[in-house]
């Protein structure tokens, strides 16, 4: 752009002020008003130097702050073809009536038409220059797309208006340059005063232009740059856990909800009785900052001390006020949390067991402790596989629900898992247990869980890693065969969050397990629990009816459709295969890549894991492009073949050179790949591959394959079927060619 063009920008300036907005939407508010915002300007043809630029916002406030947009669109050239010459002129040269009314039209005489020229002849047209509308007089409807654009799923309404928004709008600030720009969004009238903080600066803060407005509002105590303000919450967290010689806890979410809270965040130091430090940590942390959005703060050991951090969103005269108040409302709940802790002690993980057969885990498939006897059972036959102890894997499994039983649980559910780790370590009932066995035991019924969110670390220790997959087999395998698949964007039994966790604890644990074998039992020990739950149904039912005086008429559970194991097997691997398809593409692994693999469908996840790798390695290699086309064909060719093809070459029928090259190439490639294959080497059976190229080009370029004799071309099939499956022993290849 020219330097006269860039002095006709200006800095923009617009800002929302409302009610405080909803802090977990605040940020894609603030970014989908700003995308809006520049959207608009950019398809009206204004040009927006803000490549920088970012949203800004706080909970009572919307901006954008623009540092430059062109004051005008740029001209508007418009053409208007008209009628071709045998049209519009007679044959005395003057304009008809289709001329004389497309120059109407058009507002101008006919003869200061110009002319142009297509492929079907000379043809009027009128071409005309407009000035690019103002900037001004666009923003207005600019900001009505905009704000009508946001993701805002309840709007609210306030004082009778039909319009509405996430909160009620109380000011509009629209500054292009030093002006304001004249607009009106739900009933309120631009101006160039905002508002500074709500008790520190009560009053209006008044913007000479665009470029005073960070540092305006900050004399008003109020930081609207984001970042600053998360910068000064971390800063001041991290200054008071020095102070006590420790460290601070500071969850990215926990951080960007109180960011969303304050305008003039203050660190203020608390603590709390060290007596409450007997409860377990995740009760307090999750006290801490799920409820109350403080800061935990760590000892030099990175131990929970007794010492927190609330963020205010003021400087107190009176901080001493402000920590009571902080320290008053947290005080409760670990009361709560410490009673009970200890009331659950006294009744032991082994014994809140009993209370899991009248606890249904789902309609169709019984209760929750007939969930864990399958686990257990699943459990105990898996960890032998992959060099985990039976015994104490089975022992986790059965102990791994009980304290969904806990009054702990009950009232931090987040819980689950870390309260069973903390009671096994305690409960009477376990001291048969070394204590290592006990710790794995314990560690075990934690780790199940795990992992329990997206990009959380899977179970650590074998037994943990084992019943963290026979609970997800389960977990699948019963919601599959009680008809609960996920459909649309519902998903109850977070059935796509339990096959990712399962595939990645296989394949991140190196567990070269059958998963096919593994899933098809799962789903028989499903089917014999939909069985099992009907049959109590019934007699309930019946049982029900005797005691109303009611005869019911006998159905048998064994009536019922049951899935077939095999069938559903095959569903629940398919399952997550789609489910993998995402977790590769975020390793950056081409869909090519995974496609290959997947059409072979291996057995063991690692197994297929290894081969994406093997598949990588081998698609840079400069003859896998070729290979690949070349299976592609092959596969082609043996499709649309009419005769039998036998299953082994005849050497005595070969008649070209090229023809006997490749076929000692493919020879010596199953006997070079054969041990390899076998021990799953898989980049040494593709760079084998790669060496027969040359043979594989020479055959298609010498020899014709579909031959007049009938049994040489079945002898050249066979031999191109055989290249053919040890091309495709990795993966199919074919989906590399582009």
């Amino acid at each position: 752009m020219s330097a006269p063009q860039a002095q006709h920008k200006r800095p923009l300036l617009v800002e929302l002020g409302t009610e405080e907005l909803p802090v977990k939407a605040l940020p894609g508010l603030a970014r989908a008003f700003f995308d809006g915002v520049v959207e608009g300007l950019r398809k009206r043809g204004i040009e927006v130097d803000g490549d920088d630029a970012r949203p800004l916002y706080t909970p009572r406030r919307l901006a954008v702050l623009l540092p430059g947009v062109a004051a005008e669109q740029p001209e508007q050239r418009n053409e208007v073809l008209g009628p071709y010459l045998n049209i519009a002129l007679d044959a005395d040269g003057q304009p008809t009536r289709a001329l004389q009314g497309f120059a109407a039209k058009a507002g101008v005489d006919w003869q200061a038409l110009e002319r142009t020229s297509d492929n079907k002849g000379e043809r009027f047209v009128h071409r005309s220059v407009q000035p690019g509308a103002r900037t001004d007089a666009l923003l207005p409807e600019i900001l009505r797309e905009a704000i009508a654009a946001m993701p805002i799923p309840k709007p609210m309404r306030w004082g009778g208006h039909d319009y509405g928004f996430a909160r009620p709008v109380h000011w509009l600030v629209v500054l292009l340059g030093k002006d304001v720009v004249d607009a009106e969004l739900m009933g309120v009238r631009s101006d160039r005063m905002s508002r500074g903080h709500r008790f520190m600066h009560d009053k209006p803060v008044w913007f000479s232009t665009p470029d005073d407005y960070v540092e305006s509002l900050r004399g008003a105590k109020v930081l609207v740059d984001p970042d600053e303000r998360r910068a000064r919450i971390v800063a001041g967290v991290e200054a008071e856990a020095k102070a006590v010689g420790g460290s601070a806890r500071i969850d990215a979410g926990n951080l960007e909800e109180v960011n969303g809270l304050v305008e003039w965040p203050k660190a203020v130091r608390c603590g709390f009785e060290p007596e409450f430090l007997a409860v377990p940590a995740e009760a307090l942390v999750a006290t801490m900052e799920a409820n109350q959005k403080f800061f935990p703060l760590l000892d030099s050991d990175g131990r929970l001390s007794e010492h927190f951090v609330g963020i205010a969103n003021i400087e107190s005269n009176d901080e001493a006020e402000v920590r009571k108040g902080y320290e008053r409302v947290i005080r409760p709940r670990f009361a709560d949390a410490k009673f009970f802790f200890v009331e659950d002690m006294k009744q032991g993980l082994a014994a809140m067991g009993e209370g899991l057969k009248q606890v249904t885990y789902q309609a169709k498939l019984g209760s929750v402790a007939d969930k864990v006897a399958r686990v257990a059972a699943l459990a105990e036959a898996i960890a032998p596989q992959v060099g985990a102890d039976p015994a104490l894997t089975r022992r986790a499994a059965e102990l791994s629900k009980n304290d969904l039983q806990s009054r702990m649980v009950n009232e931090f559910p987040e819980l689950q898992g870390i309260a069973g780790r903390y009671y096994a370590m305690q409960d009477a009932a376990l001291d048969d247990l070394a204590h290592d066995d006990r710790v794995a035991v314990a560690d075990a019924i934690d780790e199940a869980y795990r992992p329990r969110f997206g990009g959380d670390d899977i179970a650590l220790s074998p037994a943990g890693k084992v019943l963290a997959i026979a609970e997800r087999l389960d977990t699948l395998a019963g919601g599959f065969a009680a008809g609960l698949r996920p459909t649309g964007n519902k998903d109850p039994f977070a059935l796509r969050r339990n096959a990712l966790g399962l595939a990645r604890t296989v394949i991140e644990s190196g567990f070269d397990v059958d998963i096919t074998e593994l899933m098809r039992v799962s789903a028989a020990h499903a089917s014999t629990a939909l069985l099992h739950a009907a049959a109590e149904k019934q007699q309930k039912d019946a049982e029900d009816a005797e005691r109303k005086g009611v005869k019911l008429a006998d159905n048998q559970s064994g009536g019922m459709f049951l899935p077939n194991a095999d069938a559903l097997a095959n569903d629940l691997y398919d399952f997550i295969l789609d489910r993998l398809r995402g977790y590769y593409a975020d390793k950056g692994v081409p869909a090519q890549h995974f496609n290959a693999v997947a059409e072979l469908k291996p057995k063991s996840l690692y197994d297929f894991d290894r081969r994406i790798d093997a598949v990588g390695t081998f698609a840079a290699l400069p003859e896998a492009e070729a290979l690949a086309a070349a299976n592609k064909r092959i596969g082609n060719i043996l499709k649309k073949a009419d005769i039998e093809v036998p299953g082994m070459e005849d050497p005595a029928l070969m008649n070209e050179p090229a023809e006997r090259a490749l076929a000692e190439a493919v020879e010596a490639l199953y006997g070079e790949t054969a041990e390899a294959l076998r021990k799953g080497d898989y980049v040494t059976v593709l760079n084998h591959m790669a060496r027969v190229r040359p043979q594989v080009d020479a055959f298609f370029d010498a020899v014709m394959v579909n031959a007049d004799d009938p049994a040489v071309r079945r002898n050249r099939l066979a031999l191109l079927r055989r290249l053919s499956e040890r091309l495709g022993s990795v993966a199919a290849i074919e989906h590399l060619s582009i």
